[in-house]
């Protein structure tokens, strides 16, 4: 008997916990390098971990603990939510720097990342809104994108981008951070119209070829061919020590949208059929891990359903950071139901 598809509700909120608990993997690991992350983990993580006391961003994190990719997904979730499923530029600015006094107080490096930090300061200053995202190509568009892919049904991949915009030209306003940002909204939405990961990695390589025409040139790889790609390296791999290393030697996994999406998109790919292999895999291969396992996990849940992660995973994640990712999905899906 096959197994029964997962409701529209079940997809929405996976997509949530996914995006957090493969956040709340990578954090203790982000920043290291593969061979620093194998020395403590070993070669791929299986669980919830603290973050060591010399740890660059998160030292003195407990087990479990998300960072700010789930919060940015949230931030913006809120602001599409009180937008009717628009998103105001200059108010997405001044919430972002409440955010980051709030991480401050709360005694945290894990801040504004260089792309969104410069834009926002520049729209506070008076800078034009079309002018201020025009160097930003960092993955901070993509790893926050995902609420915008539970609330925007995918039928219509360049209405899809056309939303992703909105939400992305304030801090990310390139077309390789568009792209970025469009495949994995993309993925998510047709993820929630029922798509398996394959399918849904082929509607990211259709919607991040959109998003590359869009906003400000910058000299970059093609994030959509290099999707195509990094996918391709990794099918016939046994096992997934070997993804880790392919991932982090060939496609890499720096803060660079064209690193970290197609990484993202690769580590799904070899483990298509189980997500919580995908976001703890995805938490192993170093460098920007914490996005990589966010991204992976946000597309994975969308694709498989909230069933799919273990449950004492979720109740530890509800546990360390009181979210209410479920009554998040809800209202994005009644936006989702209006288009």
């Amino acid at each position: 008997m096959s197994p029964v598809s997962p409701s529209l509700h079940s997809r929405a909120t996976g997509a949530l916990y996914g995006l957090a608990l493969g956040d709340a993997l990578g954090m203790p690991t982000q920043m290291l390098s593969r061979p620093q992350i194998t020395a403590r983990y070993g070669p791929v993580l299986t669980g919830f971990h603290p973050a060591a006391p010399d740890h660059p961003l998160a030292a003195g994190m407990p087990a479990g603990a998300i960072t700010d990719d789930t919060e940015q997904a949230l931030l913006l979730a809120r602001l599409l939510l009180d937008g009717g499923g628009a998103v105001d530029a200059e108010e997405l600015a001044r919430r972002l720097v409440a955010w980051e006094d709030d991480m401050r107080t709360r005694g945290s490096l894990d801040l504004l990342g260089p792309s969104t930090k410069r834009a926002v300061e520049q729209v506070l200053a008076g800078i034009p809104l079309d002018e201020v995202g025009r160097y930003g190509t960092t993955n901070g568009a993509a790893m926050r994108i995902a609420p915008v892919g539970i609330a925007v049904p995918s039928a219509d991949p360049v209405a899809l981008v056309d939303r992703v915009v909105e939400a992305s030209r304030l801090t990310h306003n390139t077309g390789v951070a568009l792209a970025g940002a469009a495949a994995v909204a993309a993925a998510v939405s047709t993820g929630l119209d029922g798509a398996s990961v394959p399918e849904a990695v082929e509607a990211a390589v259709g919607a991040a070829r959109l998003g590359a025409e869009r906003g400000h040139w910058v000299a970059a790889a093609d994030v959509a061919e290099r999707i195509v790609w990094a996918t391709g390296l990794v099918r016939e791999l046994p096992t997934a020590t070997e993804v880790c290393e392919r991932v982090y030697a060939l496609v890499g996994t720096s803060l660079a949208t064209q690193e970290s999406v197609p990484a993202a998109l690769a580590v799904l790919t070899a483990c298509q059929d189980d997500p919580w292999q995908g976001v703890l895999l995805a938490a192993s291969v170093g460098g920007d891990c914490d996005t990589i396992a966010a991204i992976a996990g946000a597309i994975a849940g969308a694709c498989h359903g909230v069933e799919a992660f273990p449950s004492d995973a979720r109740a530890t994640l509800d546990r360390v950071n009181k979210l209410d990712l479920d009554t998040t999905a809800t209202a994005l899906l009644a936006l989702r139901g209006r288009k």
